[in-house]
């Protein structure tokens, strides 16, 4: 286990504490929906962090061709129909492979490690086709602060963010439980909160720079390569 994670509950539990049946049962919410509107109709997408396909098979189904990216072998034995390679997002090089679109989405942008965080997003410039974009998932502003909360899932679950404590460096500690009827699952992670000053600076160190905001609370951004 990667240190600083953690992950409880039934099946196999990635190093970063992820429980892979727990992620075959989240349903997807809107974000294959958000993504289709912000991409050419069928384009490539890069998955980065695609985990068991929750977003890839909608995209599939949207008639987007995906090459699923993920650490976890586990995790890519769920994804179906697309191309899957199992490999760290940092440690990835497809040579002269270029997509229309790479997507890295989970928050791993908010990586407790910025050298981890600048090998993403390196991977992410390295990997985007001229003209194309990247796409990125940020926390919420309140992320971090609005502690403890939970959401009912209409499926019959509830997610909650139980706590939120600082360990240093401003790194802080996350855990999340997710309770449905007949299993609990927990996940503690640490994740890196980043004003939108500080998202912006690391995409420029990559070479990247904002060119939409793609919904009102600034989660979803298409980045481009800098002019």
């Amino acid at each position: 286990m990667r240190e600083g994670h953690e992950g409880t509950g039934p099946g196999a539990i990635t190093p970063d504490g992820c429980a892979v049946e727990l992620y075959e049962r989240l349903p997807v919410g809107d974000e294959p929906d958000i993504i289709a509107a912000a991409v050419p109709a069928g384009a490539h997408i890069l998955e980065l962090g695609s985990g068991v396909g929750r977003m890839t098979h909608p995209l599939l189904e949207r008639g987007f061709t995906v090459t699923a990216v993920d650490e976890s072998a586990d995790m890519l034995s769920r994804v179906h129909g697309a191309r899957t390679i199992c490999s760290t997002i940092e440690g990835l090089d497809l040579g002269a492979e270029r997509f229309d679109v790479v997507m890295l989405a989970s928050f791993l942008v908010h990586s407790s490690d910025p050298e981890v965080r600048r090998g993403m997003l390196r991977t992410c410039a390295r990997h985007v086709a001229e003209g194309g974009c990247v796409l990125v998932q940020r926390e919420g502003e309140d992320y971090h602060t609005n502690v403890p909360r939970e959401r009912i899932d209409p499926s019959g679950f509830t997610v909650r963010i139980a706590s939120v404590e600082p360990v240093g460096d401003g790194v802080n500690s996350v855990r999340a439980e997710y309770v449905f009827p007949d299993a609990v699952w927990t996940q503690t992670f640490l994740a890196r909160p980043l004003t939108k000053e500080q998202f912006e600076s690391a995409l420029a160190e990559a070479g990247l720079e904002v060119d939409a905001y793609l919904t009102q609370d600034g989660t979803w951004v298409r980045a481009v390569a800098k002019a």
